[in-house]
């Protein structure tokens, strides 16, 4: 079988029911995806010039989106990332009114960081780890347009640094297909993404999708070797916090003896509360349960 691949150029920047897809996919087929870094791959030196020259609607494209069969209203979509593939450098950017510090940085700055024996050469004195991971990812929204910058139930710009490849993502289906889509690939970033951007990096993806009937979710969910993580995002992070937490127990307690208070007394000894991202237009955050504990109860959700 030829495998499929979908080329950047095949990008969107909004996540959107009237998107026409760019590839169909069965459940549990696998297709490769090509994604240009965050900024359409426009910087190509530390010596461009953002203010004047940098084209700022073409910012977090995001390859697709991929139509998977079978997939409808009220499903969840099934995504594993088997294979995460980057460039040869890293580009940060920072600037008056971006990230964190914004209101104190008077001027666009540009660091660009080569990629070396998996290491980001940011300076003579730091090399900094590779952190592979994707930032833009998810299905088309159940209402209006989305921008691809833009974090929410649908996925989108979660900034969330177990989005990486071995991790397998849950997302609830709004539109017949789901229309996936990915992109704003990281060679590494903290979490928060307090300057306003990681170390932006084109790059190519291969994921498997799959198609869940007759479960619900309500937000992104992750899973990986360590455990269980819902994502969540809203206006402030103390409501994303608030509501990913609420969100899990809301998923596992029916499948524990506890009662709410003693469920809520364990997640609050092992459970984790964690920051993804402060800086887009909203702020996501996620809540991490560890593999012991699902592993004590046998919580397998989606078989």
């Amino acid at each position: 079988m030829v495998k499929k691949v979908v080329a950047c150029e095949h990008s969107i920047y909004a996540f959107d029911k009237n998107n026409k897809p760019v590839e169909r996919v069965q459940p549990g087929e696998s297709i490769t995806i090509e994604t240009y870094d965050c900024f359409t791959n426009q910087i190509t030196s530390e010596q461009y010039d953002l203010a004047a020259t940098l084209d700022w609607d073409k910012i977090n494209p995001a390859t697709g989106p991929i139509f998977v069969e079978d997939a409808q209203p009220g499903d969840i979509l099934k995504v594993t990332i088997d294979e995460l593939n980057i460039g040869q450098e890293g580009i940060m950017v920072t600037g008056n009114g971006i990230g964190v510090l914004g209101d104190q940085i008077d001027a666009f700055d540009i660091k660009v960081c080569p990629v070396e024996d998996d290491q980001l050469i940011f300076n003579d004195s730091v090399k900094i780890p590779l952190n592979k991971m994707i930032g833009v990812i998810g299905v088309a929204p159940e209402g209006d347009p989305v921008n691809c910058g833009i974090p929410g139930a649908h996925g989108g710009n979660l900034d969330t640094k177990l989005i990486t490849e071995g991790a397998t993502l849950y997302f609830p289906v709004f539109q017949e297909g789901a229309l996936f889509a990915t992109g704003d690939f990281h060679a590494a970033m903290g979490d928060g993404e307090i300057g306003g951007s990681g170390m932006e990096t084109p790059g190519d993806v291969t994921v498997t999708f799959d198609v869940i009937k007759g479960k619900e979710i309500k937000h992104p969910l992750l899973q990986n070797e360590h455990g269980l993580s819902m994502i969540a995002t809203a206006e402030t992070l103390d409501e994303a916090a608030k509501t990913a937490v609420k969100e899990m127990i809301t998923l596992l307690q029916p499948h524990t003896d506890l009662s709410l208070a003693h469920m809520t007394m364990l997640m609050g000894a092992v459970g984790q509360t964690e920051v993804s991202q402060i800086v887009n237009p909203q702020c996501t955050a996620r809540f991490t349960v560890p593999q012991q504990i699902l592993d004590a109860y046998h919580i397998d959700l989606f078989k």
